[in-house]
């Protein structure tokens, strides 16, 4: 975390308005000083703490193909960026399994202060400034978690709640690339869109979640790989919507 800020912001000077623009809030698995989750701190590389490959994305994103970046920087067990303010997940005190004892009984509204308001409220204010014409909400999950033994065959997914111009040709492109793509999978965007219900969808700007498989992008390589992909296939959508 830079300056003790929970976001931050790549190439946003760099681009014209209108474009595309990529927020990730799940980039980071950094633990302030002064935070105790009370966990294994290998735990920290794994994908409770941390959207797995997503921050190498971002940052090529912003830095090679010029689509700017919002990227969070404390970890979601610390202060989930992508809960509202009301869930009770926002400070987890559990995750697939793993309780979170240093999160039983803390100061959410202090957490809130800290991370989540500031993380949202310079989110609106360069979604404002930049006037995007397409969001896109980056995320990546597992190929099955820790609790089921259900895989998950989706290499990449698009996840939507009611504005679903953009998802639904983002979900035909991916598929032309021969990819397997889960429509609103492995969970429902029409359950949990808490970042793109408030910046996106509350404003009438087109967007795209895409969830990427972690074993696709664990990999520099594999980043880079789709970071070329995501720019060529999203940057189609942002012209048809």
């Amino acid at each position: 975390m830079i300056d003790n800020l929970p976001y931050r912001q790549v190439a946003v000077d760099e681009v014209r308005p209108g474009g595309l623009l990529c927020v990730a809030d799940h980039a980071s698995n950094y633990v302030p000083d002064g935070i105790d989750l009370g966990i294994d701190p290998k735990l920290l590389n794994e994908h409770i703490a941390v959207d797995i490959g997503v921050e190498g994305i971002a940052d090529r994103l912003a830095r090679r193909h010029g689509i700017p970046a919002h990227i969070a920087c404390v970890s979601r067990l610390v202060c989930d960026l992508h809960r509202n303010e009301d869930d009770r997940s926002v400070v987890p005190t559990e995750s697939d399994g793993k309780l979170i004892p240093g999160n039983i009984g803390a100061d959410v509204e202090a957490r809130l202060n800290l991370f989540h308001r500031p993380y949202h409220y310079e989110l609106g204010k360069l979604i404002e400034r930049l006037k995007p014409r397409m969001l896109i909400a980056l995320h990546s999950f597992t190929p099955s978690l820790d609790t089921s033994d259900e895989e998950r065959p989706w290499e990449v997914s698009l996840l939507y709640n009611k504005d679903d111009r953009a998802a639904r040709h983002a979900i035909r492109l991916f598929g032309e690339q021969g990819l397997n793509v889960g429509d609103n999978q492995p969970y429902s965007g029409k359950e949990l869109n808490a970042t793109m219900d408030r910046h996106a969808e509350a404003n009438g700007i087109p967007y795209c979640t895409v969830e990427i498989r972690q074993d696709q992008i664990d990999t520099k390589a594999g980043q880079a790989r789709w970071a070329v992909m995501l720019a060529d296939v999203l940057g189609r959508v942002a012209l048809e919507v």
